[in-house]
């Protein structure tokens, strides 16, 4: 569930619990904006939680001595994980 699911899902349970003044034999529509208003700021948060769990970065940083001179030779290596590409 992305950020966006969670919003909706939110807006469409506050229309629901308080905009709409409708009421059905068979079901609550009250109960139903609530719990989709719940499970809108669940999926905010989880959708905020990913967000900054993404990406992170890795950096190695490799050193060696060269055989034929005997000079000191440095690589540094640097790159960012993206689980999603």
């Amino acid at each position: 569930m992305s950020l966006g699911t969670g919003i909706v899902l939110f807006v469409i349970g506050a229309i629901l619990a308080f905009a709409l003044n409708l009421q059905v034999s068979w079901v609550d529509l009250h109960m139903i904006g609530y719990i989709l208003m719940i499970a809108g700021v669940v999926g905010i948060i989880l959708g905020i939680v990913l967000l900054t769990r993404r990406r992170s970065a890795v950096s190695t940083s490799r050193t060696a001595v060269d055989p034929a001179t005997g000079d000191r030779v440095s690589r540094r290596e640097s790159s960012i994980d993206d689980p999603q590409i």
